[in-house]
């Protein structure tokens, strides 16, 4: 079974990933949701759930069969100290394996240029150069819901299901018909309005 890593902080956003984690823990999917932190203390999340994580930074396994790195956004991308995240987003990165961040957490990834030649999108462009100093990637920005470019997903803040589905379509877990039966429903409810 392969594992989707989830990067979690103090006061992550815990709906961003929500759609698509309980979509890829699913039986026969060939996932898992696994969390990874800077540290082994609990997080709590900004709805205030209470999170152990499954891996750190520091004695986290490079050889296990990672699928994916998700990168939910939050109150604590700014932090000097969740800036230790670079060392497995490097990792990703290195090994070619996708990572999708949403939020705040594009800020991070912006920060670091992780973004410069990639197309990509986040809260929006003047919020991402105000909050990302070294952010150097204006000329691949987006304005959209969630951008998908080849290894690299971003999504604003209300994207999440659009991030979601972008996470599903590029796994393989939903494709076609079925990724976009389950969008609408998210999206538009069984009885929309």
């Amino acid at each position: 079974m392969r594992e989707v890593l989830l990067f979690i902080t103090d006061g992550f956003a815990d709906w961003e990933a929500s759609y698509v984690s309980s979509e890829l823990n699913k039986p026969g999917t060939g996932y898992r949701v696994k969390t990874i932190a800077i540290d082994q203390e609990p997080k709590v999340s900004m709805g205030g759930l209470t999170v152990l994580p499954d891996y750190t930074v520091k004695d986290f396994n490079p050889d296990s069969d990672i699928a994916m790195l998700i990168i939910p956004g939050g109150t604590g991308w700014r932090e000097e100290k969740n800036q230790q995240a670079k060392v497995i987003v490097d990792y990703c990165v290195d090994k070619e394996i996708p990572v999708a961040a949403i939020c705040d957490a594009t800020t991070f990834l912006g920060s670091h240029g992780y973004l410069d030649h990639h197309r990509h999108t986040g809260n929006t462009l003047p919020y991402l150069q105000q909050g990302a100093p070294n952010y150097s990637g204006e000329q691949h920005y987006v304005d959209g819901q969630s951008v998908l470019d080849g290894n690299l997903i971003t999504a604003n803040g209300s994207g999440a299901l659009e991030f979601s589905r972008h996470i599903l379509e590029r796994l393989g877990v939903l494709e076609g018909d079925e990724l976009n039966e389950w969008y609408e429903i998210f999206k538009k409810g069984y009885f929309p309005a």
